[in-house]
């Protein structure tokens, strides 16, 4: 990990080290959609409105239905991603890149490629030499196919070259960029068929058990994601090797990752894979603590995130502060009858990163419409404001004026977008994933009243 991005960030934990603020866009939001040089464009504007923390969506290969939170691979990066300029290959920094990545990328490959072959059916469903990855039938398989397996090699190579320009280019102005992983990983991916033995499944590949959350106040019969469980006690036996390829290759990105739904790492709700609904699930214990021990250890420049949201017991938050690791609020979630409600402004400590909304909630403007003017007034109420047209700006400028180590807001609510600006319905499958902003919205105007809403609230540009 580079030296650079540390020296330009702070510690969340600090109080006497200065509060930052950052923009949450994902690579997809950009005009382009890609990266290349409207990434490195942003990140000038970044900087030049004293935002120095980038973060964004998993970088991963999206579901059919655009969600980087079900992926093809924890690891490989989504070729949609890829510069439409072509970005050149040195035969040597290739070989070395396939060496160096060869314990993901060749499993990927072979994945990708066997997805290819077989009409992109379900890897449970391959023919059983495939499925079970007979050593015969794989080798026969990787010579015969030798030229498109290096070709989806390459195009992994390119996106880390593209990548590595931006991260670059970043670190030259002080932005961090901040990184998101699942806690889970899809059931049909090059994980699970790879090392289908760190996953609760039976002997055919299908989970035995998945993964989801209880019935709360938002959903009667809970929710039911799907995703297979992790055969925990085999993971800690190989020293969590898995999970900390993963966290090493977050390393190579990123300079701070969140960590989504972490209270799983002190237990998950499992579902049994034949039951249609999250009801009849049950909490089982999880060796977080032992986790994060080791990817502490192996990785201590890396800062990472805890995504501490909904219910949420005091043994994560015991956890957490035991990692010193940053948990989240977000103001959106703040005017309710609790006086101990974290998200309130009051409430957000140094150790938080406090958002106005992120992805999966409505823009500041979409959400506040939906209210009743009661609660518009409770609002207002509870911000120690006076009405205004501008709620996008009233909850930048409060979370600005928080004492979270990290401000951070979607870029839709610096811009004051309504709901049509949105990124994603949590529960809706279509339409999701696909604002984009255009450069005339990022005018001098703006670059000019952000940074000064940063200075005034006692925070400063990275550097």
């Amino acid at each position: 990990m580079r030296k650079t991005a540390v020296r330009c960030g702070v510690d969340m934990h600090d109080t006497k080290t200065p509060r930052e603020a950052g923009a949450l866009l994902h690579i997809t939001s950009l005009p382009s959609g890609r990266f290349d040089d409207d990434a490195l464009r942003w990140v000038d504007w970044l900087a030049e409105a004293g935002l120095s923390v980038w973060q964004m969506l998993p970088l991963v290969i999206p579901d059919s239905n655009g969600s980087p939170y079900q992926s093809a691979s924890a690891f490989a990066t989504n070729p949609a991603l890829l510069p439409l300029t072509e970005v050149p290959v040195n035969e040597s920094a290739f070989a070395e890149y396939c060496a160096n990545e060869a314990y993901w990328l060749d499993d990927f490959a072979a994945y990708s490629l066997l997805k290819q072959e077989l009409g992109e059916a379900t890897w449970i469903d391959w023919p059983d030499v495939y499925r079970r990855r007979d050593d015969r039938a794989m080798a026969v398989f990787s010579q015969r196919h030798d030229r498109e397996l290096l070709s989806i090699k390459e195009t992994q190579y390119r996106l880390d070259r593209a990548w590595h320009r931006i991260r670059q280019h970043a670190a030259d102005r002080c932005v961090r960029l901040f990184g998101d992983i699942p806690i889970f990983v899809a059931h049909d991916s090059a994980d699970t068929w790879a090392q289908p033995e760190d996953f609760l499944l039976d002997e055919d590949g299908h989970p035995t058990f998945v993964t989801g959350v209880p019935p709360d106040y938002f959903s009667a019969t809970g929710q039911r994601w799907g995703n297979p469980h992790y055969r925990w006690e085999f993971m800690q036996r190989d020293g969590f090797q898995w999970w900390s390829d993963r966290m090493r290759r977050q390393g190579e990105l990123f300079d701070i990752v969140r960590i989504d739904h972490f209270r799983g790492l002190v237990a998950v709700w499992m579902i049994d894979a034949e039951c249609d609904t999250a009801i009849e699930g049950y909490w089982e214990n999880t060796p977080g603590e032992a986790l994060l021990t080791v990817l502490k250890n192996r990785f201590p420049e890396l800062s990472i995130v805890a995504e501490d949201l909904g219910v949420i017991t005091d043994e994560v938050r015991e956890l957490r502060h035991r990692f010193a690791l940053p948990g989240m609020s977000v103001l959106q979630f703040a005017f309710d009858s609790f006086d101990d409600n974290p998200h309130k402004p009051a409430n957000i400590t140094p150790d938080t990163v406090v958002y106005t909304g992120t992805h999966d909630n409505d823009t500041c403007v979409g959400w506040f419409s939906t209210l009743k003017p009661h609660e518009q007034a409770f609002v207002f109420e509870v911000l120690g404001s006076p009405p205004t047209d501008d709620i996008a700006g009233l909850m930048v400028r409060t979370g600005l004026q928080t004492a979270a180590g990290l401000a951070m807001a979607p870029l839709q609510d610096y811009l004051g977008l309504d709901g049509s600006a949105r990124m994603n319905t949590p529960g809706v499958s279509d339409g999701n994933w696909q604002w984009r902003f255009d450069w005339d919205m990022l005018d001098s105007k703006l670059t000019a009243r952000l940074r000064e809403m940063i200075s005034t609230s006692g925070r400063q540009h990275g550097s």
